[in-house]
């Protein structure tokens, strides 16, 4: 049964759980801990679970939509969805594609949550634990390349950014329990953990197999990124030749670095060296990337 919206001048009993009626607290409910009556108005929803509220009368704690059923059940009936989104800018596409593991026994085939399909495909996904070493967690995702699937998607993204190998693309982890999937009589959208986000910073590996990518988080503070982009290592996100960057001359090289005597094969490799290439060795470089970023392992 979904979760019924929060709801104004209304008395509450301590542990009704409600969620809120806008996405400003994506992924969260919250349980009344102190019984009263709301307020006229809706609260400000705190985003982090453990986090209280008082509403007029009434206290509030934000809980994750499936808290519940993962005390109660082993953590191998969590399921992890994920969605690969593609920017237009980046990747000529804005594109997604949605998969999952199938790692859960209960699960066979292709899964629905929200509306949308989750194609069962070969999936290892390691390295998402936050630790308190002061350091940001850089997780691996492997996918199944056995039909070519993988390949032909990085050859169509190279064709619009040369070596761009889905650099910067938007990785969302979701997970939730199958028994809020659609189709299943508790089906519920909205229960499920905060959705996570990162972005793919480079393509450790490539074989007829699977593909291998590294993936960064997003820096966050109050919400806004910083700064408001992507951190990409490796891989120039301006678009060649535009006002980001900058370069109008008649230095013509091609993604390799190879000097070329046309305009028309001219092809920026998106790396420091083809910056370095048409700007010199000394200049300062207008690198749309961040370099000391693959530093903070």
């Amino acid at each position: 049964m979904a979760v019924a919206a929060w709801a104004a001048s209304t008395s509450f009993s301590v542990g009704d759980i409600r969620r809120a009626t806008t996405d400003q607290a994506s992924g969260l409910f919250f349980r009344c801990t102190t019984a009263g009556t709301s307020d006229s108005s809706e609260p400000s929803w705190p985003t982090d679970i453990g986090s209280t509220i008082t509403d007029n009368t009434c206290v509030w704690t934000a809980i994750a939509s499936a808290y519940e059923e993962l005390a109660k059940l082993n953590p191998s009936a969590i399921i992890e969805l994920f969605e690969l989104h593609l920017d237009n800018t980046l990747h000529g596409s804005t594109d997604v594609y949605r998969f999952h593991a199938g790692a859960n026994a209960a699960i066979d085939g292709n899964v629905v949550f929200n509306g949308n399909t989750y194609t069962r495909i070969p999936v290892k996904a390691d390295g998402f634990e936050f630790t308190n070493t002061g350091t940001l967690p850089r997780p691996t995702l492997t996918i199944s390349n056995l039909d070519g699937t993988m390949t032909t998607l990085l050859l169509l993204v190279n064709a619009t950014t040369a070596g761009n190998d889905l650099g910067g693309a938007e990785v969302r982890r979701i997970r939730t329990l199958k028994k809020f999937l659609d189709g299943e009589s508790t089906a519920d959208p909205n229960a499920k953990f905060p959705d996570e986000r990162w972005y793919v910073d480079r393509k450790a590996n490539e074989s007829r197999d699977e593909v291998t990518f590294e993936l960064a988080s997003k820096f966050d503070l109050a919400g806004q990124k910083l700064p408001k982009r992507q951190i990409i290592a490796n891989v120039c996100q301006w678009v060649y030749r535009s006002s980001e960057c900058s370069y109008t001359g008649t230095d013509y090289y091609d993604v390799n670095g190879n000097e070329v005597s046309t305009e028309a094969a001219d092809v920026c490799g998106k790396r420091v060296e083809s910056c370095k290439l048409r700007f010199g060795e000394n200049a300062e470089l207008p690198f749309g990337s961040f370099p000391g970023a693959g530093l903070t392992k």
